[in-house]
């Protein structure tokens, strides 16, 4: 009598252990979605990321918002006339450049012109950014009736470490952000910042 209960409870424990167990086995390979703060977010890569994009921009905008423009140049008007992209990598540098400028016109101490109108002007003249000269951009700045030109480049360097006998391969990836303010009036270079950012990105020799 006995033996038969015992049959009887295994028969029926098991059978609710195997689904307990995928249960939790399916819910390991669930997906989760969870919403970080992009500024303080972990990188998985060395390369380019939202970090950088916010950090730079954070630091260039800062730059320029201290920089003593002349006295007779209150809420001076700027065009934007983009950020090269230098690199090996395709870099969204439409966002930097929006991130950037956004941030200058939330202080109210700077105007933009429209990037509407800028783009409108260069296919008018079959230009893009990526290939307009620099007297092309001046014209256009002129143009959109702006008093300084702001314009940009990134650039991308790398390097891994050579043949060795170590645990771990280590490689370099290096950028550096370029910005300048040109006074349209006198053509000077009224400022030149740069940020850079190097990230060291170890791989095992052997294994994941």
């Amino acid at each position: 009598m006995h033996t038969s209960i015992r049959l009887h409870v295994t028969t029926l424990v098991l059978p609710l252990m195997a689904v307990a167990m995928l249960t939790v086995g399916c819910s390991a390979f669930r997906q989760r979605i969870t919403t970080e703060d992009p500024r303080t977010a972990s990188t998985l890569t060395a390369n380019f990321d939202q970090r950088d994009l916010l950090e730079m921009a954070d630091k260039i905008a800062g730059d320029i918002i201290n920089h003593p423009f002349p006295a007779d140049s209150s809420n001076p008007i700027m065009a934007s006339l983009g950020i090269l992209n230098n690199t090996r990598t395709h870099l969204d540098v439409v966002a930097l450049e929006n991130t950037m400028t956004t941030l200058l016109m939330n202080t109210g101490r700077m105007q933009f012109v429209n990037t509407a109108r800028r783009d409108s002007l260069l296919r008018e003249q079959q230009y893009q950014l990526a290939n307009a000269t620099e007297a092309t951009r001046v014209q256009i700045g002129k143009q959109l009736g702006a008093r300084y030109m702001i314009t940009g480049s990134i650039a991308e360097l790398g390097g891994q470490t050579g043949k060795q006998v170590r645990a771990s391969k280590q490689e370099d990836v290096y950028y550096q952000l370029t910005m300048e303010i040109t006074d349209l009036e006198t053509g000077l270079i009224v400022l030149r910042k740069q940020q850079d950012r190097l990230r060291r990105r170890s791989k095992p020799v052997f294994g994941w």
